[in-house]
């Protein structure tokens, strides 16, 4: 595969993945509009099931399989390369199977065991995603491996806009018989989303199986690797790969098991619990998603930059990739930290105009979930960078003590009246600092790179500083005048551009790094002209 191709198929993907991530979160926000707190708090105790789900679907297995598939390929093996999808496909399958019947059967204990019984139509409507997701993963896993991204990205983009369109078409349709319904409805649409991607990508399979077919036809006998071995690789790279890009659905996920009976304990009724997590998960969270893409797209594009550098021991390469993850991840997590911090209040609103008491009751929760944000960026870039090294397991070890801290913290502190759901949004933050510095230690400690601390930390710190102060000043002067939806937008493009011109003349950013953006040579003489550079 040439760098061309190879650039190609990476862009691909990545663009997809952040429009992906993009819609889902902007899915939510009309979504909590429709069917407000209490609609949410269903809806969320079942949603991070399928996320997890989502990303073995969609990073996890699909990348071991492709692993696997291109290694056979390149050998000529092409007989064990079909055997490795055929195999995968029964595995998944057959997880497919038992995911569905487990949560479709056992959906009523399953939700009175989480606390939170209201849910039980949404657990239900929710188990065909589990059948169907699995599916996805093994065709997009073999069409990479013949370095063919296009139906991974047609797959998934079409998932995704089915989702939204069908989630909140019969959110609509069955809010009159209640918000159990309602939540319900909007879980239709995400077991709909996954069976319109698989029959996609079956399409597109056997629009290609003919040629496929001759080339196996046509190929040498060649010896025959076990079933059981194929099978144990893929799972050795397919679990790691999942999980250390899976920091917030795990975190999510532990919540979903913790935060209900705690806020029962601290003397919340049931509903009164329900509708604070809505006000977590289902209002704030969703906005902590954007930034979330926007940092997983950087650790995505880091993997193969460092993966060619480590091949080849070119150790000054591997450094510069390094360096230059750490800064982009810091220039994205501070502006993002700072303006939901300073806007959490105002935001909210924004978003949420048709639930004006819950986004106000959920607002200190975005507040604090935004000082977590720098965190999750370092820990994505560093996860990016340990699978680049061919070492993604070691990033389970980080997660897994961040999901502990998490879930301790959680367990304590929601059970605390007066903090409830903002003690587990606490929780969440000090587990992401935690994932955040290990990864970063991990990464020190196995390439031994060292950081330009005032380059990549304070010179973007002062600029968020500086951007901080002005999207202040414009909404509190603008407010009064044109009200807080349009003071809101306007402080934030405002900030947005103060943030640049602060990157351009601290020289956080440098001439050479813009050359590399798409028309990067017309952007240096545009910014030449206007004298930030």
């Amino acid at each position: 595969m040439n760098k061309k191709s190879f650039v190609r198929g990476a862009a691909i993907l990545g663009i997809a993945g952040i429009l992906v991530q993009v819609m889902g979160a902007i899915f939510r926000i009309p979504l909590a509009n429709i069917i407000g707190d209490q609609g949410m708090g269903y809806y969320q105790t079942v949603y991070p099931i399928y996320v997890l789900l989502l990303i073995f679907s969609t990073n996890g297995a699909p990348t071991a399989i492709s692993k696997m598939v291109s290694e056979r390929l390149a050998l000529g093996k092409l007989k064990e390369a079909h055997r490795v999808f055929r195999l995968s496909f029964i595995l998944m399958l057959v997880i497919g199977v038992l995911a569905f019947l487990v949560f479709f059967y056992g959906a009523k204990q399953i939700v009175t065991a989480l606390g939170n019984p209201g849910a039980y139509y949404a657990m239900i409507a929710i188990s065909p995603a589990l059948l169907f997701v699995p599916l996805m993963s093994v065709y997009r896993g073999y069409f990479q491996g013949h370095q063919s991204m296009g139906p991974t990205a047609v797959s998934q983009l079409t998932e995704q806009a089915i989702r939204v369109v069908a989630g909140l078409t019969f959110a609509v349709l069955l809010l009159d018989k209640g918000l159990t319904y309602a939540a319900a409805g909007a879980t239709i649409g995400t077991s709909v989303g996954p069976i319109a991607g698989v029959i996609i990508l079956i399409i597109i399979y056997y629009r290609r199986r003919e040629g496929l077919h001759e080339k196996l036809r046509s190929s040498r006998h060649e010896p025959m690797e076990s079933a059981g071995s194929i099978l144990a690789k893929l799972a050795s790279v397919a679990v790691p790969v999942t999980v250390g890009v899976s920091i917030m659905p795990i975190m999510n996920l532990v919540d979903v098991t913790i935060i209900m009976r705690r806020l029962q304990y601290a003397g919340f009724t049931h509903q009164q619990a329900n509708a604070l997590y809505g006000q977590l998960s289902g209002m704030a969270g969703p906005v902590i998603n954007i930034p979330m893409a926007m940092a997983l797209s950087v650790a995505l594009s880091l993997v193969p930059a460092i993966a060619a550098a480590n091949s080849v021991k070119d150790q000054d390469f591997l450094d510069t990739n390094i360096r230059l993850g750490f800064r982009t991840a810091m220039i994205i997590g501070i502006p993002c930290t700072f303006g939901l911090m300073s806007l959490a209040g105002p935001i909210m609103q924004l978003f949420y105009p048709m639930q004006a008491d819950s986004a106000a009751n959920a607002a200190p929760c975005l507040f604090i979930l935004s000082t977590g944000i720098i965190f999750l960026s370092l820990a994505q870039t560093m996860v990016g960078i340990l699978q680049g090294l061919g070492r993604p397991y070691v990033a389970v070890v980080s997660l897994g003590t961040g999901v502990l801290v998490n879930a301790v913290l959680t367990y304590v502190l929601t059970g605390i009246r007066a903090l409830n759901v903002q003690g587990a949004a606490i929780a969440t933050v000090a587990g992401l600092i935690v994932v955040g510095i290990m990864n970063f230690g991990l990464v020190k400690a196995t390439t031994g790179t060292k950081y330009d601390l005032k380059l990549s930390v304070v010179r973007p710190l002062i600029s968020g500083i500086v951007m901080t102060v002005f999207v202040l000043v414009v909404y509190y002067s603008l407010k009064p005048v044109i009200g807080n939806s349009l003071a809101t937008a306007l402080s934030i493009l405002v900030g947005g551009g103060v943030y640049v011109i602060m990157l351009l003349k601290t020289k956080s950013i440098a001439a050479n790094e813009i050359k590399l953006l798409p028309k990067g040579e017309n952007l240096i003489g545009l910014l030449q002209k206007m004298k930030l550079i």
